[in-house]
């Protein structure tokens, strides 16, 4: 069974940074695509950034470009989510992601299969 365990999350001020680790089992982790999406109260679901399987492609939404970075270690079985110069408006619950599909790169959350429980991020003015 694959399972996905996001931790990380915290309360810092803006400006501040935190990085976010998602584990994963259950499945071949280096042939997956992998996510991190967020969510705030009384909103949709957001795609924040991306990383192909192999590592060498990653993609990010215009509002974390420049800040975020994604990254993944398959030895580890584990994608990182570093986030810097962070803003309160950056508050939100934040998931990681696997891909529905092998060798397959997505920003759309209906396109990935597996999440995990999600870890708070709050970030105070």
């Amino acid at each position: 069974q694959v399972q996905l365990v996001d931790s990380g999350g915290g309360l810092v001020q803006a400006g501040g940074s935190l990085r976010l680790s998602c584990a994963a089992s259950g499945r071949t982790f280096s042939s997956y695509a992998m996510g991190w999406f967020r969510q705030a109260p009384g909103k949709e679901r957001d795609f924040v950034a991306g990383i192909s399987w192999s590592g060498g492609t990653t993609y990010y939404a215009d509002s974390v470009k420049g800040r975020f970075t994604i990254s993944r270690d398959n030895g580890k079985n584990t994608v990182y989510l570093q986030m810097n110069s962070l803003k309160p408006e950056d508050t939100a619950v934040y998931y990681c992601a696997t891909a529905g599909k092998i060798y397959s790169d997505s920003i759309f959350p209906k396109d990935y299969a597996y999440w995990g429980q999600g870890t708070q991020v709050t970030v105070s003015s």
